[in-house]
């Protein structure tokens, strides 16, 4: 009987007006913003189009012919650019959670190594990371000792991964840190040490908080693996550099930048969602 009433159910005339109300609402704001994007948006295309060096900048930097020319040597490079990318991703999120462990850490036993990582948090998130790459690419070199590499894509990982574990260590920490004392303790009163509570219940916690924030690193870490080209890596930015220079075309450089924002785009718009998301679970559990 309640089933039958319940599937014989239909809105009232006043639910329908405000469904009606709302859905007008919508088409409203959404033909707003068509048209005030089209304006914004063709009024600068207008305005690019028209001005004087326009043909000159069309020539130099948007060649359609030159692009397809160039397009396979930057896109090789680009491979080395992703290679780096997940490589120095996996060792910098090893590195960067057994700082955030250190740092978070209270042992008295383990005081010299929290005050190291201190250390090390404070000079690599400090130093820029150009600096970095440069006094790692040319410096390790020069000490000459036995069984390190000197490939210069080898050091331009090390300079990176360097630098982003401290960054991201930092991260990883903050997310450690905004776990409430009252998990340890239910923890702890399970009888869980305090190692056992750190791996089984603030770890994950932490980690699921600040996915959004290392996503954000992540793409950071693909666009700055361009600057190990200082060294002489061929990758995408400095194989545009090479294309370049040859003819005084600045085209490659455009493709190289396109290329990088068809991966970089969907990675930033996934990120805003897991953000999305994450505010909007925060805001569920307030309302409960």
């Amino acid at each position: 009987m309640t089933e039958r009433n319940h599937s014989a159910w239909s809105p009232s005339s006043r639910e329908l007006e405000r469904q009606g109300s709302r859905r007008a609402i919508n088409r409203k704001q959404v033909l707003i913003a068509v048209v005030s994007s089209l304006l914004v948006l063709g009024t600068l295309a207008l305005v690019l189009v028209t001005s004087p060096g326009w043909q000159t900048v069309k020539t130099t930097f948007f060649d359609i012919e030159y692009g397809k020319e160039v397009f396979p040597t930057v896109i090789k490079g680009l491979w080395i650019n992703l290679q780096l990318t997940f490589i120095g991703g996996a060792a910098i999120g090893v590195i960067a959670l057994g700082l955030a462990l250190l740092r978070t850490t209270k042992s008295p036993t383990l005081t010299p190594f929290r005050f190291l990582a201190t250390t090390y948090v404070d000079i690599f998130r400090g130093a820029p990371l150009i600096l970095i790459i440069l006094l790692v690419g040319f410096g390790v070199p020069a000490l000459g000792l036995k069984g390190i590499s000197s490939n210069v894509i080898f050091l331009g990982t090390v300079a990176v991964v360097l630098t982003y574990s401290a960054y991201v260590a930092e991260v990883i920490r903050s997310g450690i840190l905004s776990i409430h004392p009252s998990q340890r303790a239910a923890a702890r009163s399970l009888g869980l040490s305090s190692g056992q509570t750190m791996r089984y219940v603030v770890l994950p916690q932490a980690i699921r908080r600040v996915v959004p924030p290392l996503l954000n690193d992540f793409v950071s870490l693909l666009k700055d693996t361009g600057l190990v080209s200082i060294l002489g890596v061929t990758d995408a930015v400095r194989a545009a550099q090479i294309n370049a220079s040859r003819t005084f075309n600045y085209t490659p450089y455009v493709v190289a930048a396109i290329l990088f924002l068809l991966i970089t785009i969907p990675m930033t718009r996934y990120t805003d969602r897991a953000i999305r998301q994450r505010t909007n679970a925060q805001s569920a559990e307030g309302a409960i």
